[in-house]
């Protein structure tokens, strides 16, 4: 299987995503079962219902799960596993308590040195951890005694000597695992091959190895830790950016192609520039990603938005309104590059006129014309007809007709949009 591991703990990210589409393209290349495990250990993070909106942000991009798991429903296993490391003498207890590990941060600080874990409960017998039975206490894994080798299928050879792995705690005071226990073992439970994460996660790969290793399991599962998604001022995205949410991608009226092909464009080689998911499968490779961050362009966002409307048959439902609209939807693509864009141009074409002090003697003849008559099917004849029966020529004849029929002062080609609306054009008025 591959996974895609997400916390219910807030909105989607559009780096959440990218994982998301990239498991998934993966998942179809190899032809293996693509697991969703909401990691929900972190109580007091968890929002209600953000596993649901997980789920729908998945199935309104098109990304098709075998599986979905909560990390909390393997508790049992995780306990299990831990008591074994005990017993096995791999992991071992700590009483030390909060104030006692924030000394020894403080020393570490004071000489100018990484925190690394004391030690002091390591060699604790098993007679003393009985005697303090009633002391709170967590559970470490101990430091691996070999250096943690692996293989980054973006980022190329890693190596993590003992001392950058420390003995680390494995289960927290509360008995709950903590990600980098939980996370291991899952991955162990469901044989993940391949995991595609964001390269923060990049400290917790050599922990992870060293549970599985400690706990005999030796599949080689591959890694590939993409670049963070950096923001217009070269910053990593982060909540406070409006983009990073997909929610708010979607509200403004991005599709979900043109959001999936950005983000499998982003910091990537690929054949063309405009492709629909079911063609990124045909040709994505992770060892063509770049090894840098990559910045987040919203003009090119716009701009495959667009590309991806101009290939919309039928724009018209996807702005819900009246099918007799799509033509006109059509001919504003010059000018919006998304759905709410493109609503608003439309909305005010359909919106009830008000009086214009500068043109209004003129909007009022170019009325009386278009309402008294039948209307031409070409253009050119409209325009001409109104002309000579007005006497309106030039300017004194083109913006109030472009005030007429689009309520704007500028847009597309008065003779692009006449054809679109010339069925409902006496309604309007």
């Amino acid at each position: 299987m591959v996974r895609f591991a997400p916390s219910p703990t807030g909105d989607m990210h559009i780096g959440n995503l990218r994982v998301a589409i990239f498991n998934y393209i993966i998942s179809k290349q190899k032809n293996e079962k693509y697991l969703v495990r909401i990691e929900d250990t972190d109580n007091e993070r968890n929002i209600e219902g953000k596993d649901r909106a997980i789920l729908e942000i998945l199935d309104t991009f098109s990304i098709k799960y075998d599986q979905v798991v909560y990390q909390s429903e393997n508790f049992k296993l995780h306990w299990k596993f831990s008591t074994d490391l005990l017993t096995q003498k791999k992991a071992f207890v700590c009483f030390c308590t909060p104030e006692d590990i924030e000394k020894e941060r403080e020393i570490a600080q004071k000489e100018k040195r990484p925190y690394r874990y004391s030690g002091k409960c390591e060699e604790l017998d098993d007679i003393e951890v009985l005697q303090r039975e009633d002391e709170a206490f967590v559970v470490r894994l101990k430091k691996p005694k070999d250096t943690i080798k692996f293989k980054d299928l973006i980022k190329g050879e890693f190596e993590f000597k003992p001392f950058d792995v420390d003995s680390f705690v494995i289960l927290r005071q509360n008995k709950i695992p903590t990600y980098n226990f939980a996370c291991a073992v899952d991955d162990m439970i469901y044989d993940i091959s391949l995991i595609i994460r964001g390269e923060d996660h990049l400290s917790n790969t050599p922990k992870q190895i060293a549970i599985q290793k400690a706990l005999g399991y030796d599949k080689e599962i591959e890694y590939a830790h993409l670049p963070i998604i950096l923001n217009a001022e070269g910053k990593k995205m982060s909540k406070r950016d409006e983009a990073s949410s997909v929610m708010w991608l979607l509200n403004e009226g991005f599709l979900p192609e043109a959001i999936t092909n950005y983000l499998v464009l982003l910091g990537n080689k690929t054949p063309k520039e405009i492709f629909s998911l079911n063609e990124a499968i045909e040709f994505f490779k992770l060892e063509n990603l770049s090894k840098s961050p990559a910045k987040f362009d919203i003009d090119k966002l716009r701009f495959i938005n667009r590309e991806h409307l101009k290939q919309t048959e039928d724009l018209s439902s996807l702005l819900q309104i009246h099918k007799s609209l799509n033509n006109l939807a059509k001919v504003y693509l010059e000018e919006a590059s998304t759905l709410k864009e493109l609503k608003s141009k439309i909305d005010e074409v359909l919106a009830p006129r008000s009086q214009n002090e500068e043109w209004q003697a003129e909007i009022d003849l170019i009325k009386k014309e278009i309402l008294e008559n039948e209307l031409e099917e070409d253009y050119n004849e409209f325009k001409n007809r109104i002309s000579k029966n007005t006497g309106l020529k030039g300017k004194k004849l083109f913006m109030p007709l472009r005030l007429v029929l689009t309520n704007q002062t500028h847009g597309p080609n008065i003779s692009d949009i006449y054809p679109a609306i010339k069925n409902f054009i006496k309604d309007i008025i």
